[in-house]
């Protein structure tokens, strides 16, 4: 067992700032070489303090930045045009990229494709949903209304 700092949020594991223990293979071909996290020491006790206060102060900032864009991207249906076949059938599906790039062109809002979650893939002509993670605590539903391209 590997103990590490983690330097970005995992999800299923933690956020920036925690201490945790994981599997060797792991915390070597994982995390430490994406850069999560980095290797616990006695000294990365001020480095865990360090990046817990940056991430309440960036938190508080974003809180309210979050409810807006929330707001924002909830109100409006975002329009995704997609290669069809002949039926209600795509050409493979549509990407969560895909979806970030439309909802900033409807809103003008930019989010991340990583804070996307979508139930099953869209592989369909017609309406869907999806949810978007701006903050710990603020889930945004998004409505999508998929569109055969021309």
């Amino acid at each position: 067992m590997a103990k590490l700092i983690l330097t970005h949020e995992v999800p299923g594991l933690g956020s920036a700032g925690d201490v945790v223990d994981v599997k060797d293979g792991y915390a070597n071909n994982f995390l430490l070489r994406r850069k999560l996290a980095t290797s616990w020491s006695k000294g990365g006790e001020k480095q865990v303090a360090d990046i817990r206060k940056a991430r309440k102060v960036r938190e508080l900032a974003s809180l309210e930045e979050a409810q807006a864009v929330a707001a924002s991207i909830s109100a409006n249906v975002t329009t995704i045009s997609a290669r069809s076949g002949d039926g209600q059938h795509l050409f493979g599906a549509v990407s969560t990229a895909d979806i970030a790039a439309a909802v900033e062109a409807t809103s003008g809002k930019k989010i991340d494709k990583r804070t996307i979650h979508v139930d099953q893939p869209i592989k369909r002509v017609g309406e869907a949903k999806v949810t978007v993670r701006l903050h710990a605590d603020i889930v945004a539903h998004v409505k999508l209304n998929v569109v055969a391209a021309k």
